[in-house]
């Protein structure tokens, strides 16, 4: 499939950041997959797959996710994980999240939370996804890919019928779509502020600061309890009806508030 540079607006948002280098592709089934190509055939930590439109995106547990042409940004950064980072390569996925909600909350005033353990909110509708995916070799992962799709415009956001969940977009949290490049360029930065302090204190400190639901009564997978923070892995800690607490590693299914009066919850 056919790649190149991308226009001159999309060179000259990215030409300021530390990029070893990008592919951009007009239509590509997944920046996922071309990223894990690439990273395959040995490309650098920080290399970047951006992709107007995907004919086969997808999201957590092989849920679909729609790209429409110019309605979104649908983009694949690759890492080589550090010694240290490779028995926690959930970190990945909050890292795309926690940038995603940092750069949307700083550089245009949204209140954008983090439903655990991939997803971003805005008003209560999830406007991006995180799906992070690794290259093995035996049982290193040498390489992982985290995708993430934005939905921008209203074309970007699919019928009720279509998902199971409310999705929204940045648009209709902002009042207007917002330039595609430059946010782009502003949630790479984002990324690369958090990169080497995956494991820090005060990462699992701004994932926890931008949680949903804290204080609410949720349903996580087969497990409901009042959602009360992370911990310092970045579980999710939930106080039972009986009061013990218990700290959730995945889950099946969604997060989803027990009260919640929304059609699709």
């Amino acid at each position: 499939m056919l790649w190149h540079l991308g226009p001159s607006s999309l060179q000259q948002a990215l030409r300021a950041l530390p990029l070893p280098a990008w592919r951009y592709y007009a239509v590509t089934g997944s920046t996922n997959d071309e990223a894990l190509a690439w990273a395959e055939a040995g490309a650098a930590e920080g290399c970047l797959v951006v992709a107007e439109a995907q004919t086969r995106g997808r999201g957590r547990s092989g849920r679909r996710w729609w790209t429409h042409p110019e309605a979104a940004l649908a983009l694949s950064v690759i890492a080589r994980p550090l010694p240290g980072e490779q028995a926690a390569l959930h970190r990945f996925t909050a890292w795309g999240a926690v940038a995603l909600a940092e750069m949307l909350r700083e550089t245009y005033r949204l209140p954008a939370e983090v439903k655990w353990p991939n997803d971003v909110l805005l008003q209560g509708r999830k406007v991006a996804g995180v799906l992070a995916e690794a290259v093995w070799e035996g049982d290193l992962p040498v390489a992982v890919v985290v995708g993430i799709g934005l939905n921008l415009a209203p074309e970007s956001v699919p019928s009720a019928g279509a998902v199971d969940f409310p999705v929204g977009c940045v648009a209709d949290a902002l009042g207007a779509v917002p330039p595609r490049w430059p946010m782009l360029a502003a949630l790479l930065q984002a990324m690369w502020r958090w990169r080497y302090r995956l494991h820090s204190v005060e990462f699992v400190q701004a994932w926890e600061r931008y949680l949903a639901y804290r204080g609410q009564t949720v349903q996580a997978g087969a497990v409901s309890g009042v959602l009360m923070g992370l911990d310092a892995d970045g579980r999710l800690r939930l106080r039972l009806p009986a009061g013990e607490e218990r700290s959730l590693v995945a889950l099946e299914g969604h997060l989803r508030t027990v009260d919640s009066q929304r059609d699709f919850i």
